[in-house]
């Protein structure tokens, strides 16, 4: 697959005389579009599980030749072999391209960049370009740019990285100061304001808006509710199961448990708990909305049948399902199964085939991460329109899926903080208990049962939301009442009796 935002439409050398294009491997397109006599694309699959290809990886492609560019490719090939996720990859090697394209526009190539190269690209991306970007976003990428060249080095293609190393062998482009998380909550009015308004369809007093169309609003609130309740990254609740959320033939209903891994971040395991509301609110989703939906799309599922993972028994007390894939019958531990598995996996159901995932859209499979996008920011557009004197204070900056499990975090943190600080006797002696015993500790510590519970791989991204858990908005409204907003006294009254008083010798 090619893709030309990595150079912005303009041709880069990776190697000097040589023009490339990035591209990245894509399984699914080699098995629906590679028509050749030299080689089926099954052997071509099979040829990349065995050397270890990931799909995502980068590959640098000679514009003339359309043959692999040699060193670049190398590089991406270790990517894969460092088993990053697809987005990785292909972030990485976005990066890469970027600077290509810069160094093109100036007459360079990758090969031969000097140290004021890389320093200028670092100024085009901060600062020159239409839209900047920030410390995080650079540090990103200053680190695979690092990478890149180390490895080219490790290699034998360059003597030296075009950027001196700094102290402790740091990267001296990295930014000097870690940017801290960008942690961004809501309150309850501003979350209901969203989901009821901004997705739902609600006007801001609770009643039916009868112009609102479209959007799958209950689709919308289930997943903001799934995201609030159980703190998941967006990346981790969108592809949720019917059976993993109990919404299952046979499966009790209520609060439902069960594990992340393969959607987790860095594939790191971690046991995840839906509470019963957010279990209702997707329950709603599927009896109104939902049979709609897939009664439309199942007859462009069944024209897709051979493409698609039709599950044909579902082991919920083991947590597996099994089914055909490509003619082979296979079976998957549910938290094993990555995003891309998931979102081709189907069931016979009432209308014929039928998504496994929970949220479906309108073509009958899981949303995208652009159809997701979309409807949270059709959302933010309607709530400022309708906003009003009624309405809570919308933040300065566009809401995101992430700010949910934020406030998810903020929310739970807040309220073990106050049950640890009870008045009552025996809460305080628990409290002492805690601190003498590291197990006890270690167990009821708020902060580390809200760190395992968001799956952090470290306590001490944890602790960046302790400046958070007062929310001193009130605080501040109270303690300058009586210096902004005085009916008595306006600024400009103050201002005058203060120059009167300086005429006057004071």
């Amino acid at each position: 697959m090619r893709d030309g935002r990595a150079n912005e439409g303009v041709p880069s050398k990776a190697q000097e005389g040589t023009d490339v294009e990035l591209a990245f491997v894509e399984s699914e397109l080699l098995e629906r579009f590679l028509d050749s006599d030299v080689i089926s694309a099954a052997d071509v699959l099979e040829l990349l599980k065995r050397r270890g290809v990931l799909d995502g990886t980068p590959v640098f492609l000679d514009e003339n030749t359309m043959m692999p560019v040699l060193l670049p490719c190398e590089w991406g090939r270790s990517l894969s072999t460092s088993l990053l996720d697809t987005t990785t990859l292909k972030d990485y090697g976005r990066i890469v391209g970027r600077l290509d394209g810069h160094l093109t526009r100036s007459g360079g190539d990758l090969m031969s960049a000097v140290e004021s190269d890389i320093v200028s690209y670092r100024d085009h991306r901060c600062r020159w370009q239409k839209k900047p970007i920030g410390p995080s976003a650079w540090g990103k990428e200053s680190f695979v740019l690092d990478d890149f060249y180390g490895f080219l080095v490790d290699l034998g293609a360059l003597q030296h990285r075009p950027v001196r190393l700094a102290a402790r062998g740091r990267n001296a482009l990295a930014p000097r100061v870690r940017a801290g998380m960008d942690i961004r909550h809501l309150t309850l009015e501003q979350y209901r304001y969203f989901r009821d308004v901004g997705l739902g369809g609600q006007l801001p007093g609770a009643q039916v808006d009868c112009r609102f169309r479209g959007w799958s609003p209950l689709r919308g609130r289930a997943g903001s509710d799934m995201a609030l309740g159980s703190g998941m990254r967006w990346r981790e609740w969108a592809p949720v199961l019917l059976p993993e959320v109990g919404l299952w033939p046979g499966m009790p209903g209520g609060a439902a448990e069960f594990t992340v891994q393969a959607c987790a971040k860095y594939g790191k395991p971690r046991g995840v708990y839906v509470p019963e509301d957010a279990v209702a609110s997707a329950d709603l989703f599927c009896m109104l909305e939902r049979p709609d939906i897939v009664r439309t799309a199942a007859r462009g599922l069944e024209r897709r049948a051979r493409d698609l993972f039709l599950v044909v028994e579902v082991d919920v007390a083991g947590g597996r399902i099994r089914g055909v894939l490509d003619g082979v019958v296979r079976e998957y531990q549910m938290s094993a199964m990555p995003a891309k598995l998931r979102r081709i996996t189907v069931f016979e159901g009432e209308y014929g085939l039928e998504a496994l995932t929970l949220f479906v859209c309108r073509g009958g499979l899981m949303p995208g991460a652009d159809a997701w996008k979309s409807c949270r920011h059709r959302a933010w557009t309607r709530m400022q329109q309708l906003a009003g004197p009624t309405t809570p204070r919308l933040p300065a900056r566009r809401w995101r899926w992430h700010d949910l499990r934020h406030t998810f975090a903020l929310q739970l943190l807040a309220y073990l903080e106050n049950v640890m600080d009870g008045k009552e006797p025996d809460l305080e002696a628990r409290r002492r208990r805690h601190r003498s015993y590291l197990t006890g500790h270690i167990r009821h510590n708020p902060l580390l049962i809200v760190s395992r519970r968001l799956g952090h791989a470290s306590p001490e991204t944890t602790y960046q939301y302790l400046q958070y858990t007062d929310d001193l908005i009130d605080e501040f409204e109270v303690a300058f009442a009586s210096w902004v907003g005085d009916d008595e006294a306006t600024y400009a009254e103050i201002a005058s009796h203060a120059l009167s008083d300086t005429k006057g010798g004071h």
